[in-house]
């Protein structure tokens, strides 16, 4: 019989993994069976048993259609990047085991560390590829950012919206039907699709899940002083357009056994990808190319969701079986409450006072993980996800040490090094 467990004033009736550290609140969805486990833990479980080579093989054959054989200079598919850490394990895989020749594409978040500029820079070096980069007006960019964290607590709306419509604004425009995505968060998470099913990137899905519901033209309301000029570029290609042009996004996580703590290592050895370590988690690999991922958008996540993104990072550990559940709850209980950098940046960014910044951010907080103690003196009681699943854990008092020992991620670089404020433009270098 599945254990319980209740959140506080009763509003809330949680069923938790008996392996992992999700909970059925999860915002992807998420389904635990008569067992105890959960929907991303089964489908985990097939990480084991398909027959990789045979999906690589498949893999092969797909593409093999959209390989341009006439003329080698013209492209045979669109690679979406940035300066983060999966983008070099997606174009290795194009560039060095499909033959393909990519066009890379990237959106400008406006948030970019010195180190993801580098990073970004070092990817289409190491990999001799051509890049767009779309930089929508600042202006629009921060008018929307103002509009999404008022009315549904977002900083990364517009991230999330430029980067996953410019790949297909791309294919539409040039008329390059294969879009080759990395992994796909509804799979590697929760466990929403089987591999086996191969599963495309369709507009629903964005809307659905990537976007929390919000389509661009959704935006547009009286009260968040939008109208079709502000939005216009990230409102996704038309059907008729894609279906002219047979515009498909594959994802590779479905035909190559994913594990990103192995991949990122192995493109750190290969072609020097730079990490940097966070004060919220011990991945020291994930979005280092933005200053809000793990801090103020991570908090924003912890203050609606209950959790936050070490959450993620240690339960997919769990499932990779480099690490024990008590160990990731430690882990969690260590990292969770940290206290966010870099607000600063944002409010100085977006011209609002940081102040201001820190009210409208408390004012997100879930009532059925979070409740008022002192107003004035900013005081609540927190009792998400990891309360809930361990009021009796202390935490460890050598966590540092136990860190260093059981999670070995590499940091080697940083992006506070002499940087005060976002790279809004950053030229490409190397070092």
């Amino acid at each position: 019989m599945k254990k319980k467990y209740y959140s506080m004033q009763n509003k809330l009736n949680i069923n938790f993994c008996k392996k992992c550290l999700y909970g059925d609140t999860h915002p992807l969805g998420l389904i635990i069976n008569n067992d105890g486990i959960c929907s991303g833990c089964l489908v985990h479980e097939e990480k084991y048993n398909l027959d990789w080579n045979y999906r690589l093989e498949k893999l092969k054959k797909i593409v093999k259609q959209y390989r341009n054989n006439i003329n080698k200079k013209n492209y045979d598919c669109i690679v979406p990047v940035s300066g983060g850490s999966e983008s070099y394990w997606v174009v290795h895989i194009v560039k060095n085991i499909l033959k393909l020749n990519p066009l890379l594409v990237s959106y400008n978040k406006y948030y970019n560390t010195d180190l993801g500029i580098r990073n970004l820079s070092n990817l289409k070096i190491k990999f001799d590829c051509d890049i767009l980069m779309m930089n929508v007006n600042p202006l629009k960019v921060k008018k929307i950012t103002k509009a999404t964290l008022k009315s549904f607590g977002s900083i990364y709306w517009h991230c999330i919206a430029g980067q996953t419509v410019f790949p297909v604004q791309t294919a539409r425009d040039f008329e390059i039907p294969l879009i080759i995505w990395g992994s796909h968060q509804g799979v590697e998470q929760v466990g929403m699709y089987s591999h086996l099913h191969e599963v495309e990137m369709t507009r629903r899905y964005r809307k659905d899940h990537d976007l929390m519901g919000f389509e661009a033209e959704d935006l547009i309301t009286p009260e968040n002083s939008l109208d079709e000029d502000d939005i216009w570029q990230y409102i996704y290609p038309d059907d008729l357009d894609i279906e002219r042009i047979g515009i498909r996004g594959i994802y590779l996580s479905n035909y190559i056994p994913w594990d990103p703590k192995r991949q990122d290592e192995e493109m750190i050895k290969k072609y020097d990808f730079k990490t940097s370590s966070s004060n919220r988690t011990f991945d020291t690999y994930d979005h280092v190319d933005c200053f809000n991922y793990l801090n103020l958008h991570d908090t924003l996540k912890l203050f609606r969701h209950g959790y936050s993104k070490v959450t993620d990072h240690a339960t997919r550990e769990i499932r990779h079986k480099r690490l024990s559940k008590i160990d990731a709850e430690k882990l969690v209980n260590f990292y969770e409450m940290k206290k966010m950098n870099y607000s600063k940046y944002f409010s100085e960014w977006l011209d609002i006072n940081n102040y201001a910044l820190e009210t409208l951010i408390e004012l997100k907080k879930n009532r059925n993980f979070w409740k008022i103690i002192d107003w004035n003196k900013k005081t609540w009681l927190f009792n998400g996800w990891s309360k809930i699943r361990t009021n009796t854990l202390k935490k460890s008092s050598n966590s540092k040490n136990f860190i260093q020992k059981k999670m070995k991620f590499v940091s080697n670089s940083s992006f506070e090094e002499n940087q005060k404020n976002y790279i809004i433009f950053g030229k490409g270098y190397i070092d």
